[in-house]
């Protein structure tokens, strides 16, 4: 069964490598979706995979890469489920 959660990441995570890094691990989790910097200053992003694996992404979110300082990861049901399969994208600010 897929599913489909929206992250909104706050905290000291932009400049830091956290959407490489993020990208980076969504892929060897094989999950679909997206990941971008906010001009406020979060990280947003998409993920559409299989329960454990967006279970395992949400609890890598709460810290991200050693530099980063995470504050706050807010999940919420995602509207976008069909994104491309087997797809991982960084998408631009906004």
């Amino acid at each position: 069964m897929m599913m489909a959660k929206h992250l909104s990441i706050t905290g000291i995570v932009q400049g830091v490598g956290y959407r490489v890094s993020f990208q980076a691990q969504a892929e060897a989790l094989k999950l679909s979706g997206w990941v971008r910097n906010r001009r406020d200053g979060s990280v947003e992003a998409v993920v559409t995979g299989e329960p454990a694996a967006i279970d395992k992404i949400i609890a890598w979110a709460q810290h991200g890469p050693p530099s980063a300082r995470v504050d706050h990861v807010a999940v919420s049901e995602a509207e976008d489920t069909h994104p491309s399969a087997g797809i991982f994208e960084m998408r631009p600010t906004v």
